[in-house]
């Protein structure tokens, strides 16, 4: 396995749409198995491809907690087939807006279908965290950072924030996450 540059805002290819994978093959488990151990040394909760650079719907994610049991998921194609129309507000931070942290208001509940790392269908039915950092890995695929659903001053805000911590270097010592870190 092998550790990927995650790629940072604004940079253009975090805002393409992704392709979906034809098939699960050699190439794309090796893919799901350096995003999660880039994902992990990050670290974060879940990572999707367009953040290393690769154009492509594949997303990992693991919502255990530490000191708990990894629980990693392996995701080809996902989509969304179902969403609850009851929605909860969720702090988020982002690998690719390091140290930036808002609220976000999604679904509570979904539905999430996908190709596993063997191929086969699966359809997985998420709440809480898990809910979350789909939704969020998802949106990456269509080109979605969680910035874009805020307000445009709120969004503005955070660029900002992220465009002055880059250009004097990230922290030394991370802050510690405050909400979802994807």
């Amino acid at each position: 396995m092998a550790l990927l540059p995650i790629l940072t805002a604004p940079d253009p290819r975090l805002k393409r749409k992704a392709l979906p994978v034809d098939s699960v093959d050699a190439a794309v488990v090796r893919l799901m198995n350096d995003m999660l151990e880039t994902m992990y040394a990050a670290p974060g909760i879940g990572l999707a491809a367009p953040q290393v650079g690769v154009s492509r719907q594949v997303i990992v994610v693991d919502p255990a907690r530490e000191g708990e049991e990894p629980r990693p998921l392996r995701l080809a194609n996902p989509r969304i087939v179902w969403t609850s129309e009851e929605t909860s507000p969720y702090e988020e931070g982002c690998l690719s807006l390091p140290e930036q942290f808002e609220t976000v208001v999604r679904p509570s509940r979904v539905k999430v279908a996908y190709l596993d790392e063997t191929g086969a269908g699966r359809e997985i039915e998420a709440d809480g965290l898990l809910a979350v950092v789909l939704q969020h890995e998802i949106d990456h695929l269509e080109g979605t950072l969680f910035v874009d659903h805020l307000s445009a001053l709120r969004r503005g805000m955070v660029m900002r924030r992220l465009k002055k911590m880059m250009r004097s270097g990230p922290s030394r010592e991370r802050a510690p996450a405050k909400g979802v870190v994807a």
